[in-house]
């Protein structure tokens, strides 16, 4: 119990947690805002691997870091535009493109991988940039608070301020509000002249751009190279994180903190003597049992309100 405290109370678990929270957060932001449209984007896991492996594929052929941000930014688009297209202009259910996605990328990915570096694996023969990290100026001075919060990667920086631009961008301009009034009521937001259709396909199109930044995250940043399936699963645990934040930002931003500091506590657990399979079940079991906390209380939420309502109709009488 003694070296597991002195593994989680260390300025390095600090730095890891916000390390490995990177991709969870930018996942469950592009989750939200389809969420609010109205529709769900369950293809969050396909789109971070299509980037993932653009990323280091053009950033080799660029010789550029920034470049290939920049395709994988273009192919996260795409593939969200792809799933608005099949959803809303082939009238296909939303779930069944974004499962067929996810296969696509799943399998797509390496044998893209394989034509192109004649490995089935990992990308290591290609020689991929990596995005940079930042010092804070002064802040990385501050003890415990500057190792924790100084010297992460360019888009760990970017994934914290993401948060206060998609409350803005949802709460504060016409697009978004269009996309709040769409997702809470269709009928009326069509009957004062709003399309559906139009907002919904913005909606699935920034989806895809925003998990976009968490895939070259993972490829660029978090390590240097594309592996088979190197999300594991992180799309899926975006999706629980935002569902439990209240399809708010802050709210996915402090549930994808938690969901990263399980995550985090998986790897600083292989430096103890604990199984290997346990170390990598621990942010699986940690999804399931939030969500299942999670429904928990939205039911009991809902009992009450419906007590609520009962008493009312009843005093009424």
């Amino acid at each position: 119990m003694g070296e597991f405290l002195k593994i989680v109370f260390t300025t390095e678990f600090g730095y890891s947690v916000l390390r490995v929270t990177t991709p969870i957060l930018f996942a469950a932001l592009a989750a939200l805002i389809t969420d609010r449209a109205g529709v769900i984007n369950i293809a969050l896991e396909g789109i971070m691997l299509i980037a993932a492996l653009t990323g280091v594929l053009f950033s080799a052929w660029f010789n550029s870091a920034w470049l290939g941000l920049i395709m994988a930014l273009i192919f996260g688009l795409l593939s969200g535009m792809l799933i608005g297209y099949f959803h809303l202009q082939l009238k296909t259910n939303v779930i069944l493109a974004a499962v067929a996605l996810n296969l696509m990328a799943s399998g797509g990915t390496i044998f893209i991988l394989y034509i192109i570096a004649g490995d089935k694996g990992i990308s290591s023969s290609i020689a991929s940039k990596v995005l940079p990290k930042i010092a804070l100026p002064l802040l990385d001075k501050i003890p415990v608070i500057g190792p924790i919060l100084s010297g992460h990667n360019v888009l760990t920086y970017f994934a914290l301020i993401s948060v206060f631009l998609m409350h803005f961008f949802i709460n504060k301009t016409p697009l978004g509000m269009r996309i709040r009034a769409v997702g809470e009521n269709p009928e009326a937001a069509d009957s004062v002249g709003i399309s559906v259709k139009k907002t919904q396909f913005i909606a699935l199109s920034l989806s895809g751009l925003i998990a976009a930044f968490g895939g070259a995250y993972m490829s660029m940043g978090y390590v240097s190279w594309f592996s088979r399936d190197m999300t594991a699963g992180r799309g899926f645990i975006a999706l629980a994180a935002e569902a439990m934040g209240g399809a708010s930002p802050v709210g996915s931003f402090l549930t994808s903190l938690l969901f990263g500091f399980f995550d985090a506590l998986s790897n600083s657990l292989q430096l103890l003597r604990v199984p290997a399979e346990f170390v990598q079940m621990i942010p699986y079991v940690a999804t399931v049992v939030g969500l299942v906390l999670y429904t928990a209380a939205k039911r009991k939420q809902h009992q009450r309100m419906l007590m609520k309502v009962g008493k009312k109709m009843e005093s009424e009488a």
